[in-house]
């Protein structure tokens, strides 16, 4: 019964995996909340970075991580897939390295094996992997090493950046939803019922979350959550791409599926490339934490955390629609509009700042 339903109408079960992934950390935060009240589990105010004067739970990407692979659990039996069994594992150590970073440290090298380890997981046993960046760079086809090579250099790159842009209430599950809901939409579009469902769950998920998160937060993801959303959002473009690859015997559902991907995720890819490129021209580690990222900048105009998430959801926004629209002019066209509507806006923002600094 559940198969016929689910083949004449998908959108039931896409309506319902996001109902249960929201149900459940609508209804779990509340606990996560209380047992860091009752054990004194907070982030301890960096006053360099962070913004908020109270103690404040970075344990809520735990109702994330649990409300996202419990919804993937029941609906994978369902529709009997398999890679679901390689992405809940990767998420599970990805979220047991978070929750050890957010409640006593990490060390930087731990942090990075475990994320290549993470990676490795997806890469060679859940096939997350590019073949093609179809011209993006000057590359094509990659071989099946070179391509694994890449993949998960992206996924790592992309787990750091969402935990990168979590420094604004509400901006990592603003920007994670508005991903993960286009993903679903994109791969429902395109019949492919297993994707499709994977980004329903992390948008629900995300969606129960931003309840409690949004300015003013009363919980944080942390890097249990972040890492998560970046984890899944690197696997959903990876396969994205590869499902709308251009071969003579496949005809994509949607053109420029790199640039696509890119303008999907754009905010934290533009904000991590800015600051690590500014870090390294300084001559300072590009992993060296400093107040230099967009939503940093947009609120020393004076703007508030919500008015911070909209107008990176906006430029998100524009430039995902415009990429869509354009999707025909082909990658290398793309990327450079994409390039130049960032450039416009971080050219913006600069002279904003110093007619403020200078007023």
């Amino acid at each position: 019964m559940f198969n016929d339903i689910l083949h004449s109408n998908p959108t039931y079960f896409y309506g319902a995996i996001f109902t249960l992934a929201f149900s459940a950390v609508i209804l779990s935060v509340p606990s996560v909340i209380y047992t860091s009240l009752k054990y004194g589990l907070f982030d301890k105010n960096d006053l360099y970075r962070k913004n908020h004067k109270r103690n404040i739970s970075r344990l809520g990407g735990l109702a994330i991580v649990g409300s996202f692979t419990v919804s993937i659990l029941l609906f994978s039996s369902i529709i009997n897939f398999k890679e679901a069994n390689f992405v809940i594992a990767s998420c599970i150590i990805l979220a047991a390295l978070g929750l050890k970073d957010d409640v006593y440290g990490t060390n930087t090298s731990t942090k990075f094996i475990l994320q290549i380890v993470v990676a490795f997981i997806l890469v060679f046993f859940g096939a997350f992997r590019l073949t093609s960046l179809y011209g993006v760079l000057n590359i094509g086809d990659m071989p099946p090493l070179w391509g694994s090579l890449f993949s998960i250099a992206l996924i790592i790159f992309l787990n750091n950046a969402f935990n990168l842009i979590d420094g604004i209430d509400g901006l990592a599950g603003g920007i994670g939803i508005l991903a993960s809901l286009v993903f679903g939409i994109l791969f429902a579009s395109m019949g492919q019922i297993p994707y499709a469902f994977i980004a329903f769950a992390l948008a629900g998920a995300i969606g129960g979350f931003l309840k409690y998160n949004w300015f003013p937060a009363k919980i944080f993801m942390g890097d249990t959550g972040a890492l998560i959303i970046g984890l899944i959002s690197a696997a959903l473009a990876i396969k994205f791409i590869e499902l709308n690859k251009f071969t003579g015997k496949n005809h994509p559902a949607f053109y420029s599926a790199p640039a696509i991907a890119v303008a999907i995720l754009i905010v934290p890819i533009f904000d991590s490339l800015r600051v690590f490129c500014i870090r390294i021209l300084k001559g300072t580690s590009p992993f060296k934490g400093d107040r230099n990222h967009i939503h940093h900048r947009l609120e020393r105009l004076g703007l508030k955390p919500n008015w911070i998430v909209l107008a990176s959801l906006a430029l998100n926004v524009v430039i995902l629609v415009a990429t869509i629209s354009l999707q025909r002019l082909g990658n290398f066209v793309l990327i450079f509009l994409i390039i130049g509507i960032c450039a416009i806006f971080n050219g913006v923002l600069s002279l904003s700042l110093h007619r403020k600094s200078k007023g």
